[in-house]
């Protein structure tokens, strides 16, 4: 069950998806095919010194960089890294994708390789961290507008996707809003609250920002704009508070002693909010699996995100969404 690196798309490649890949053959036995431009992916390894892990190249010689067009890329680029990854999953060499580069030529080269379920819109779903489990966010910026049976699908979607990798048996479903009411929201929402509500989902109705971090649902909808301004603001949040946190201690001798006290604590809160933990960002709705990484991706994110993608082609999640759908195609060919 062979993982497909694009090995070439992240800002700081291929240095940082090699060091991830390694990681993830080392501790984990995940069979990897980087991809990429044959003669710096073998000087890396070679840089890096492991030998005897599951890992082989595939060539590619091209790279679609991050301002690029991914129109352009799909028109003018078919040997790109990207493409030649999700072409290696069409050919049943490999199960899943994972890419740090260019996240809309992805999107767009896993459409037109790969394709969608029938009559979804697919999108990227995030994990998030709560006060209790994490939470899935769909959509973070696959469809910046959506129509409300749009995100009855991502509801769907991010169900099965929340049962499968995080053990929650019925997810509870909450639709992002300015208020509880269902009442609250622009049309869109009202309409999709009306939608999601007559589901058969565990729709548990409209969440406020602040609450979403209380971890009181699984899943929480809304369109691609909100989402990924959401994900982006929250890992600014977190930037923003471990920088402030390390600025008072620095320059306090007694929040110094405090900190020595209760570093264990600090390095799992630390832990807790790092992005890097969650490795990625699965795309829902295509046939197959592909995770979509940060571009200034660690490689501790590349790791953990190969190893969700491992475990998403194990239980078959691709197979399991379709059906999903499949099961409510009557409700959504209504809409």
């Amino acid at each position: 069950m062979a993982i497909v690196v694009d090995a070439m798309g992240g800002d700081h490649d291929p240095d940082v998806s090699v060091r991830g890949a390694l990681a993830a053959a080392r501790d984990q036995g995940i069979e990897i095919i980087l991809v990429g431009i044959e003669d710096v992916l073998k000087a890396k390894l070679r840089q890096l010194g492991e030998k005897d892990l599951p890992i082989s190249i595939y060539p590619a010689s091209q790279v679609v960089k991050m301002k690029e067009s991914p129109a352009d890329t799909l028109r003018h680029k078919k040997d790109s890294s990207i493409r030649v990854a999700f072409e290696l999953v069409c050919q049943g060499k490999a199960e899943a994708v994972v890419s740090a580069g260019n996240s809309g030529a992805t999107l767009a080269t896993a459409l037109v390789t790969l394709g969608r379920i029938k009559d979804v819109r697919p999108a990227i779903a995030a994990l998030m961290p709560t006060l209790k489990n994490p939470v899935v966010m769909i959509d973070v910026g696959a469809n910046v507008d959506c129509r409300p049976h749009h995100l009855l699908q991502f509801g769907i979607m991010a169900s099965v996707f929340s049962r499968e990798l995080l053990g929650n048996a019925e997810p509870k479903v909450g639709l992002l809003s300015i208020g509880e009411e269902g009442s609250k929201g622009n049309q869109q929402v009202k309409r999709a609250y009306d939608l999601l509500a007559g589901s058969d989902l565990n729709f548990v109705g409209n969440v406020e920002g602040r609450e979403v971090f209380k971890g009181n649902v699984d899943v929480v909808v809304c369109d691609g704009f909100v989402g990924n301004i959401c994900l982006k603001l929250s890992e600014g949040l977190a930037e923003a508070i471990l920088t402030m946190l390390k600025s008072e201690i620095e320059g306090n001798l007694v929040a110094t002693m405090g900190y020595t006290l209760t570093r264990s604590a600090f390095q799992k809160f630390r832990k807790k909010i790092d992005y890097a933990e969650y490795g990625g960002a699965p795309l829902l709705g295509i046939k197959g699996i592909a995770i979509i990484c940060h571009g200034l991706s660690s490689p501790k994110a590349v790791k953990n995100a190969i190893g969700v993608a491992h475990e998403l082609a194990k239980v078959r999640l691709a197979d399991k969404l379709a059906s999903s759908i499949s099961k409510r195609r009557d409700l959504l060919e209504a809409l």
